[in-house]
């Protein structure tokens, strides 16, 4: 298909797998930001078309495995009360808890619903006025303006019966939290090209200046992405740091303007734990004073939750490019996608899973 075949091109692949073999002098270390990328970087075996000195590490990009535990408990608490329908995307569903998921809620008689849509949640609230309807918000900044008009529809609307449990992530605190670590290894960034597609990439901008490091805008395309890892090595090996977007067919600069307008009417910005990393400041959005009646967690009085996380799961240190899936101990024998000890085993985004379902051993 065109738009999708000409970015899969076996010979344009080749080109840049050469062109990196005659640019590179060093060993460099890039992280990407995205896990549609980390997926697309394992099954097409695309970091093994790399010079042996350029190594890529799987940074928080997905939003799935970066949701703290106790959001998660907090979740199942709240669908598991009577008169609680609970909505959320599938892969939340599976996604392990302190103590169980929201599967085992559903199988043992909790209303959970699968919806596509967090709109479709406000539908739901509009057809049972009987019923506290909850959607559990989560992601990047890629799913937080939908979500932002969900609450503003609701608003619009008066309803008493919808709320929403928020969880929502900014991509740059976390990228800053990389950086500024004693064990931070990353010299260069592949950025999330739906995030930017919807934020724009100004404000990596100043992380590009003060660290000085490259940050390419990336899509998910393994040419894409072979593209974007040559960018940012041309600035490693000339000295730049500088802001380039390899997805201009999707990204301008300054954003999707009208998605940014609602996500500043709905959302404030806030601290927010991570999973397997901790609190990050100015990480998250949470919900404007004028919103906060929609605010699940004060609804339903579990804002003060505090859950530890799993001491064997090693899913913070992937998160953060320290360590990769198989050099976790329980990879693939104590944590399978069947019985996971952490998100990043679950999500259709996460590395381990990548890992488990196209690189089980060791490249």
């Amino acid at each position: 298909m065109k738009f999708i075949d000409e970015y899969r091109d076996a010979e344009q692949a080749s080109h840049y797998a050469r062109a990196l073999a005659r640019l590179v002098t060093r060993p460099w270390t890039v992280m990407e930001v995205c896990g549609g990328q980390t997926h697309a970087i394992v099954k097409f075996g695309i970091d093994e078309l790399l010079p042996k000195a350029v190594t890529l590490v799987h940074g928080p990009g997905c939003p799935v495995c970066v949701t703290p535990l106790e959001i998660i408990d907090k979740a199942i608490e709240i669908a598991a009360r009577p008169g609680v329908m609970f909505c959320s995307f599938g892969d939340m569903l599976r996604v392990p808890g302190s103590k169980c998921d929201l599967f085992t809620v559903k199988s043992a008689g909790g209303d959970v619903r699968i919806v596509y849509s967090p709109t479709d949640a406000v539908k739901l609230a509009q057809e049972h006025p009987d019923q506290q309807v909850v959607f559990f918000g989560v992601g990047f900044e890629t799913t937080a303006p939908p979500n932002a008009m969900a609450v503003f529809q609701a608003h619009r609307l008066g309803l008493k019966n919808f709320s929403m449990l928020v969880s929502h992530v900014l991509v740059p605190p976390a990228m800053e939290a990389i950086l500024s670590s004693p064990t931070n290894r990353v010299q260069g960034f592949l950025a999330a090209g739906h995030v930017c597609t919807v934020m724009g990439y100004e404000e990596y901008e100043p992380l590009a200046r003060r660290h000085r490091v490259p940050i390419v805008v990336t899509g998910f395309e393994p040419v894409d992405i072979l593209q974007g890892v040559f960018m940012v090595l041309q600035q490693l090996e000339s000295g730049r740091a500088e802001v380039e977007n390899q997805y201009a067919r999707s990204v301008r600069r300054e954003g999707n303007l009208p998605a940014r307008q609602i996500l500043r009417e709905v959302f404030e910005i806030v601290p927010r734990k991570w999973r397997g990393i901790g609190e990050i400041p100015q990480s998250g959005l949470g919900l404007r004073p004028p919103y906060d009646a929609y605010d699940a967690e004060k609804r339903f009085g579990v804002a003060d939750y505090r859950t530890e996380e799993s001491t064997e799961c090693i899913s913070g240190l992937i998160l953060q490019g320290v360590k990769k899936p198989h050099e976790c101990s329980a990879f693939g024998t104590r944590c399978t996608p069947e019985h996971p000890l952490g998100a990043t085993m679950v999500s259709s985004e996460g590395a381990c899973a990548a890992y488990y379902r196209y690189r089980r051993r060791p490249a």
